[in-house]
C-alpha cells in the first residue's frame, strides 16, 4: 500500500457518506476517530511495519458497515441499475463475507494500487475466483489456496467449464483473458506472501513450519547452489528438472508459462543450440530471455525429442508439469547443490518467481 494511496482514505470515506473523522457527539463532547482497518493498515505502514496481520489487530472492534471493502475509492457497491455504484454490490458482499484475517488481506491489496479500474478489476476477477473456489472445494481459505488450485481454475476456464463466476458459463476463454486472470490471482498471492499471512504448503496437507518474510527470500549464495545443484541434475539425466529450474531462476516465468514452452518458443539459435527462449509474463505479454548456459544444451535435448507444439517440459511420465512438480524440481536442486533440506523445501516457484521478478525490475530500474 502506497503513502499516496492511504492518504486518501479520509476522502473515500467522505465520499460514501460515511468519513470516519473527528467530530462533536450529539451530547456535544469531542470523541476520538472510530479506528477501522483502512487506517490502521495505513498507520502501520507510515511506521515501516510489514505483516497486514501485524497492522490491523485483531481485537480492532468496529462496526462492520465501515469496514466494508465497498468505502475504498471505487468501489462503492453498485445495488441497482443507476445508483452512481462503481462495482458489483455482490462481489463486495462477497468478500466482506471472507474471515476477517482475509478480508484485511483483500482489503490491503485493493489499496496498494490508486487507480479505480484497477481496483474493481482485481475486486472482479478475485470475487470471481472464490465463487468458483467455494464451489469445488467449500472447506479450503483463500489463503491457504496452492498453485495447483490456480492451474486448475485456468485450465477449467480455457477448456469452457466454468459454470460460475462468469459472464457465459460453459464458455472457454481465450489464452490472453487466461492470463490476465492469472496475473491479478497471481499479484493478490504475492502480496498476502509478501505480508506473511499466506498458510498453506505446496501439498496443502500441513500448514508450512513459518510464514514467508523477507529473510525467506533465497540468497544469491543459495541461489548459486540452487544453480549447482539443477546442474547435478542433468547430470544424473533429470534434463526437464534442471531446465525448468534453471529457466525459472532466469525468467521468473510463471509455471503455466513454462509448462505451455514448445520449440517454436526457441528463437535464436548460437552454435547449435538455442540462445533465446520467448516466455508469457504475468500480463500475458511474450517477452523473450536470454536462456542461461546450463539450460540451453538441455533444451536443444529436449527439442530433438518432441514434435512441434508438443510441451518442451513434461513429467518422465509424459504428463503435462505443474506447480507440484516444478516444487519437488526446486527442492531437489537445491539439496543436491547444499542447500539444507528443510531450508530448500521453502524454495517454491511462487516464491522463486517473486525474487526473479523483483531482481529483474531491480536491473531494469538500474
Amino acid at each position: 500500500m502506497s503513502r499516496t494511496d492511504a492518504s486518501a482514505l479520509p476522502a473515500t470515506g467522505e465520499e460514501q457518506g460515511t468519513g470516519l473523522h473527528e467530530g462533536t457527539a450529539p451530547e456535544g463532547q469531542r470523541t476520538t476517530p472510530v479506528a477501522d482497518e483502512w487506517r490502521l493498515a495505513a498507520m502501520a505502514e507510515e511506521r515501516g511495519e510489514t505483516g497486514v496481520a501485524q497492522a490491523v489487530p485483531e481485537e480492532a472492534v468496529t462496526d462492520p458497515a465501515a469496514l466494508s471493502v465497498g468505502r475504498i475509492g471505487g468501489l462503492s457497491p453498485r445495488r441497482r441499475p443507476g445508483d452512481g455504484g462503481e462495482a458489483s454490490g455482490a462481489d463486495v458482499d462477497l468478500v466482506d463475507s471472507l474471515a476477517p484475517a482475509t478480508r484485511r488481506t483483500v482489503a490491503a491489496w485493493l489499496l496498494d494500487k490508486q487507480s479505480a479500474a484497477t481496483r474493481q478489476t482485481r475486486l472482479q476477477v478475485l470475487a470471481a475466483f472464490v465463487r468458483w473456489l467455494r464451489s469445488v472445494d467449500p472447506a479450503i481459505e483463500l489463503l491457504a489456496v496452492t498453485g495447483a488450485h490456480l492451474d486448475a481454475y485456468c485450465d477449467a476456464a480455457r477448456a469452457g467449464k466454468l459454470t460460475i463466476g462468469v459472464r457465459n458459463p460453459g464458455r472457454p476463454l481465450s489464452n490472453a483473458t487466461v492470463s490476465r486472470k492469472r496475473a491479478v490471482l497471481s499479484s493478490f498471492y504475492t502480496f498476502a506472501w509478501r505480508s506473511g499471512v499466506v498458510r498453506h504448503d505446496r501439498t496443502a496437507a500441513v500448514p508450512r513450519p513459518a510464514p514467508a518474510r523477507d529473510r525467506d527470500v533465497p540468497s544469491r549464495e543459495e541461489r548459486r547452489l540452487l544453480r549447482e545443484g539443477a546442474a547435478r541434475l542433468a547430470a544424473e539425466g533429470r534434463d526437464a528438472e534442471a531446465a525448468a529450474v534453471a529457466l525459472l531462476d532466469a525468467t521468473g516465468a510463471p509455471v503455466s508459462a513454462l509448462a505451455g514452452l514448445t520449440v517454436q518458443d526457441l528463437r535464436v539459435v548460437t552454435a547449435g543450440e538455442p540462445a533465446v527462449v520467448t516466455v508469457h509474463d504475468g500480463r500475458g505479454d511474450l517477452v523473450a530471455f536470454p536462456i542461461p548456459p546450463l539450460a540451453r544444451s538441455l533444451l536443444r535435448a529436449l527439442a530433438s525429442a518432441r514434435t512441434a507444439g508438443e510441451p518442451l517440459l513434461m513429467r518422465a511420465d509424459g504428463h503435462p508439469v505443474d506447480a507440484r512438480w516444478l516444487s519437488t524440481a526446486l527442492t531437489d536442486a537445491a539439496v543436491a547443490g547444499g542447500v539444507p533440506r528443510e531450508r530448500a523445501e521453502l524454495l517454491d516457484p511462487q516464491l522463486m518467481r517473486a525474487t526473479t521478478v523483483t531482481e529483474l525490475m531491480r536491473d531494469q530500474a538500474g
